[in-house]
């Protein structure tokens, strides 16, 4: 087997998720690799190519995969951005993987695929707990939310009493308030994209930092069941954080708050219209304002995606529901307008074909 040239001589380590999902024997995505005893100089004399701002990460001139200089870190300041870093060529490995913040994470692979755990990652894979590496977690207030997005994704795992209570303390002393909105919807967005969203609910519930990152949000029950039978079935992100926000009623203000995509805030803000309509599906007038207030005229896709939202929480026919907006959308509005006597008379006649045509389906 030929040695790729270009980390030839270099001490190489595959680590992190990488490495704890091959252990789970799950798939897993691009590969992270630590550097250890190296340079930025002898990085890019290497043909890798800069581009961490904030510590020396390089991409591979070819495969265009990440490797970081081996780094440690220490706390400069309130929040996920107060730290600064040292990643001198004295820096080992095992120096690297003690800053990471859970155990699973904190395995790595050498080129012979030999593991180095010094934290005891394997155990706890094996034991299906989800567990700090050390006292350096509570430095990082985004690791409660990668917390409870991996209790999310790794339905089979607990978390460790002691992390729970680190968590804890972290939120009582304010380290949560130091949260940005991107981060939050980051995290937030993935989680709401693994296999029990609810449990992500239920450990920043726990944890006290759920009122502070979304203080908006009313966590209940039924929408705890609703973004698990979300992901069940599928449903796009956009369906899923509508479905977060059914009982809240300042979605608006929460979706401003963090940054959520526009057709993300629109499905949040207009799920409540199909749900209403849901009763009176006998109703042709009411259906066609549904339509209208949904603006599935000029986004069908997305109105469907509404209806099979709302059919997780009711029993919405969605089919019956489709068949009735493509009746409207068949009607050629061009055809309507050319008959009317005048310009003022259009948009009325062409919703009363419409009107028409969705009573005849009926």
């Amino acid at each position: 087997m030929s040695v790729d040239p270009v980390i030839a001589g270099l001490q190489v380590f595959v680590v992190g998720g990488a490495v704890r999902d091959a252990l789970l024997g799950q798939p897993h995505g691009d590969r992270d690799w630590v550097v250890v005893g190296s340079t930025p100089q002898e990085m890019v004399a290497r043909g890798f190519v800069p581009v961490g701002a904030d510590f020396p990460v390089f991409l591979h001139p070819r495969t265009k995969e990440e490797y970081a200089l081996a780094r440690t870190e220490r706390k400069s300041g309130r929040g996920y951005k107060g730290f600064t870093f040292y990643t001198g060529p004295d820096v080992t490995l095992e120096d690297d993987l003690q800053r990471r913040d859970l155990t699973v994470n904190a395995i790595a692979q050498n080129a012979s695929g030999t593991l180095i755990d010094p934290e005891g990652g394997v155990r706890d894979i094996d034991a299906r707990v989800l567990r700090h590496v050390g006292p350096a977690f509570e430095e990082d207030p985004v690791r409660i939310l990668r917390l409870a997005r991996f209790s999310a994704r790794f339905t089979d795992f607990r978390i460790a009493p002691e992390t729970l209570l680190l968590c804890q303390r972290m939120v009582s002393q304010g380290e949560a308030d130091a949260l940005v909105a991107e981060r939050v919807w980051q995290e937030l967005s993935r989680g709401l994209m693994c296999a029990k969203p609810s449990r992500m609910l239920a450990v920043l519930a726990d944890t006290g930092a759920l009122t502070r990152v979304m203080p908006e949000l009313v966590d209940t029950a039924r929408v705890r069941a609703a973004v698990d039978v979300a992901a069940s079935c599928g449903l796009a992100l956009a369906s899923r954080y509508a479905l977060l926000c059914v009982d809240s009623v300042n979605v608006a203000v929460q979706a401003k708050r963090l940054r959520v995509s526009t057709e993300c805030a629109d499905m949040a803000r207009l799920l409540p219209n199909i749900l209403a309509a849901v009763p009176r599906t006998r109703d042709a007038e009411h259906i066609m304002h549904t339509i209208e207030s949904c603006d599935g005229i000029r986004k069908p896709d997305r109105f469907v995606a509404l209806l099979q939202a709302a059919q997780v929480l009711e029993d919405v026919n969605v089919a019956v529901w489709r068949g009735l907006l493509d009746a409207v959308l068949a009607v050629d509005g061009g055809a309507v307008a050319k008959q009317a006597t005048s310009a003022a008379e259009i948009k009325s006649a062409v919703r009363a074909a419409r009107l028409q045509a969705l009573v005849a389906g009926l």
